[in-house]
């Protein structure tokens, strides 16, 4: 899928004198290349490979049977916020057979938003134990599926053993306006972590 935002031009404003890096994380197959194509401005950069049978006994296919490719390195996507920021958006990959990219990635970022499904909530655990060695803060999205199962929040909260100050909120990646609000969820959390360490 490609962004409704993509621009004529893929240079940056002259006016631009802050960037910040943001991950996009979360298990196999639940969202990420769809989130940074969605909010991306410029034709994201992706590194989706077909899918093999070699892949099919480390892969957990489970409940996503259509899916016919992943992503084995990263995805890129960049979304300027205003006249002088821009936030570059890093997709990882959600097998663990990838996690040594993921030190290379989190280098310099800001912070990571955390994509769920509720229909395998036990995938997060993982990625949401890597940006947490990583140090970095993070905020939860739920990525809404045809057919995922719906919970309280309280409920998610609790299943994922989220800290009191986490955010978590529900998202389509399909959906702009919904994915920059999950977006918008974090920056809001990594102002306030910056605060807090200021203090």
């Amino acid at each position: 899928m490609d962004s409704g935002l993509v621009s004529e031009t893929p240079y940056l404003r002259d006016t631009v004198r802050t960037s910040v890096k943001i991950l996009i994380v979360g298990h196999f197959a639940v969202g990420k290349t769809t989130f940074v194509g969605t909010l991306s401005e410029i034709r994201p950069l992706r590194t989706e490979e077909r899918m093999t049978q070699a892949g099919a006994t480390v892969d957990d296919l489970a409940g996503i049977k259509d899916k016919t490719t992943t992503t084995v390195a990263l995805d890129f996507g960049r979304l300027t916020l205003s006249d002088e920021i821009v936030l570059y958006l890093f997709g990882a990959p959600g097998q663990q057979r990838f996690n040594r990219l993921w030190d290379d990635l989190a280098r310099g970022a800001l912070g990571a938003l955390v994509l769920v499904d509720t229909a395998r909530l036990e995938q997060s655990f993982a990625v949401m134990d890597i940006v947490e060695k990583q140090g970095l803060p993070y905020a939860v999205a739920v990525n809404h599926f045809d057919g995922s199962p719906g919970f309280p929040d309280e409920e998610v909260r609790e299943a994922l053993d989220l800290a009191p100050g986490t955010p978590l909120v529900n998202c389509d990646a399909r959906d702009r306006r919904s994915s920059t609000e999950a977006l918008i969820s974090l920056v809001d959390h990594l102002v306030t972590t910056t605060r807090e360490k200021k203090q």
